[in-house]
């Protein structure tokens, strides 16, 4: 039986810059069909990148969001330090979750955390 789980597909207008982006996060190429490619970090993570000319108009109007837990918050967040979007991240947010936030290629909001315990917040 399998498990469930969902997988984004990612509108870009540039897939080598989204995949450039998304590599810095962990993930690598899976399958690369020129307009399309299928991406996994190798521990759960999966995302399909999709060729979208002019995606967005404006980059501050994508209205999308990807969330992604992890265990090792901190280490991706040295990854991508100089990404983070707000500062004196990755922090406990009210919500329970240790996170920081990074803004893809095409505008996408990318948060990455985890779920803290009661004795963490």
């Amino acid at each position: 039986m399998m498990n469930h789980y969902s997988v984004p597909i990612i509108a870009s207008a540039n897939l080598d810059e989204s995949e450039a982006f998304y590599k810095r996060l962990g993930f690598h190429v899976l399958s690369d069909y020129g307009h399309y490619r299928i991406l996994a970090d190798g521990r759960g993570w999966h995302l399909h990148l999709n060729y979208v000319a002019d995606w967005p108009k404006r980059i501050e109007d994508n209205p999308f969001g990807l969330y992604l837990y992890v265990d090792d918050v901190d280490e991706i967040a040295v990854q991508v330090r100089d990404l983070i979007i707000e500062q004196g991240t990755p922090s406990v947010k009210p919500w329970g979750v240790y996170e920081f936030a990074v803004s893809d290629p095409s505008g996408l909001l990318v948060r990455i955390g985890r779920i803290v315990s009661q004795d963490e917040s």
